[in-house]
């Protein structure tokens, strides 16, 4: 965003000092209300992604990566908050991750109980409504009845929709909604020439969530790894070299002034 030269650091206003006053809040007004007519993403979804080089760059165990992510986790939350993001989704666990040492991933799993299991009331305070992506039924008893007690009880909140995806997968998700479509099919409750991209969204397990607007990945890494394969085709796409554990409120309103200054087409034309 441009600024004229008098409302820089260390530089002289080009009028009286009583007149300048004036003059630079009335600018800063400006600045404000022009940065508030502009569009805020309804949906952001973000690959948390560098906890474990985030670790080794400080001399750290991975575990302190990850732990360090999960306190990031509920500072980008009540950020998309404040800012009146209504969908909010992190990619949290992938499908490919159970492949990680088994130790790393029973770490994951216990440090996601411990969190859930501590922010319920906060999310419940904060208006924040708590959605699964994945296949939940692939996870410890443990964290299946801590996810489905979070799900419940924030299930009327409206202030912001997150969804975690935990043991989640693009590809998966596609498999999954394939197969629930054929079932309808087999079972006669749907005709096969009437599929259309409505009914395969309306089989994902984002079916009734908009798609993103803007996609945000951490650390610098230029793919998308199997996340939101359908939902992405037309989000705008922010990539930071920042590392997860160091991805603040400050990053996110960087990736949203990148997404304001972008002309978004979905494949039209504008003048």
């Amino acid at each position: 965003m441009f600024l004229p030269p008098y409302l820089l650091k260390g530089t002289q206003a080009p009028f009286k000092k009583e007149r300048g006053k004036s003059r630079i809040s009335d600018q800063r007004r400006m600045l404000r209300s022009r940065r508030a007519s502009q569009e805020i993403p309804r949906h952001v979804a973000i690959i948390m992604d560098g906890n474990g080089r985030w670790a080794q760059r400080h001399g750290l165990p991975r575990s302190e990566g990850h732990r360090r992510g999960m306190k990031r986790v509920r500072e980008v939350i009540r950020a998309a908050s404040d800012l009146k993001i209504a969908y909010l989704t992190l990619y949290a666990f992938s499908s490919e991750n159970w492949k990680r040492p088994k130790e790393e991933v029973a770490f994951l799993m216990r440090t996601c109980e411990d969190m859930l299991s501590q922010e319920i009331a906060v999310l419940l305070k904060d208006g924040v409504r708590l959605r699964h992506l994945g296949r939940i039924d692939e996870l410890p008893e443990t964290l299946r009845r801590i996810l489905g007690n979070a799900m419940d009880v924030t299930r009327g909140n409206q202030r912001l929709n997150l969804q975690l995806a935990f043991n989640y997968g693009g590809r998966q998700e596609v498999v999954d909604a394939v197969r629930r479509i054929a079932a309808d099919v087999k079972a006669g409750r749907l005709d096969e020439k009437e599929i259309d991209e409505r009914t395969v969204s309306g089989a994902l397990y984002t079916a009734d969530i908009p798609d993103p607007d803007l996609l945000v990945r951490t650390s610098g890494e230029m793919r998308i790894s199997n996340f939101l394969l359908w939902q992405v085709c037309y989000a705008e796409i922010y990539v930071t070299k920042t590392c997860w554990p160091d991805f603040s409120k400050a990053e996110l309103e960087r990736a949203i002034r990148a997404f304001q200054d972008r002309q978004r087409r979905f494949g039209g034309l504008h003048g």
